[in-house]
């Protein structure tokens, strides 16, 4: 069976969530698994325009708050795939927090999630192939690789002499 390949673009996808007071810790902080949460729904609505398919979180890569995001504050999650493996895609994700009486937007989050497509019986599946046009695109689909290797090796699932994209950004030839 041939899959239909699958521009990234297809697979964009934007979030907006209004910070509410049951979405904030103490401080009047959005709290970070909040965030997560958001994030791992935009991620998964993005991998599954790309897939047309049921997918699962499979990983969720380093995620790191640059600034807080306060009550009242409205979020908006930019999601897209990045780059598709054989029955997994790796997807990008930038999250801004804006504040709009002030007009005030600033980038907060940036991650990368890894889905995995599954038939009714959560059997993993093919999935289309992912492909770059822009720069941008094109930057993101060439480092994705790299990204996977670095995810199975922490993973325990490949060994680091077998990570040769990985390899080749510290032993040049």
């Amino acid at each position: 069976m041939s899959l239909k390949k699958k521009f990234v673009k297809e697979s964009f996808t934007i979030m907006n969530e209004l910070v509410l007071p049951n979405d904030t810790n103490t401080l009047n902080n959005l709290m970070g698994g909040r965030l997560l949460h958001w994030m791992d729904i935009a991620a998964a609505i993005s991998a599954q325009k790309h897939c047309n398919r049921i997918v699962v979180t499979a990983s969720v890569d380093n995620v790191s708050f640059k600034h807080p995001i306060k009550l009242g504050d409205v979020i908006t999650i930019e999601a897209k795939v990045t780059r598709a493996f054989n029955t997994s895609v790796e997807v990008r994700l930038d999250v801004w927090a804006e504040n709009i009486p002030s007009g005030a937007r600033q980038k907060s989050n940036e991650a990368y999630y890894t889905f995995v497509a599954v038939d009714q019986s959560a059997r993993t599946i093919p999935v289309p192939e992912a492909i770059p046009e822009s720069v941008e695109e094109i930057e993101l689909f060439a480092g994705a690789l790299r990204r996977r290797q670095l995810r199975l090796v922490l993973g325990g699932k490949m060994h680091p002499d077998d990570a040769n994209e990985l390899k080749a950004l510290f032993f040049k030839a």
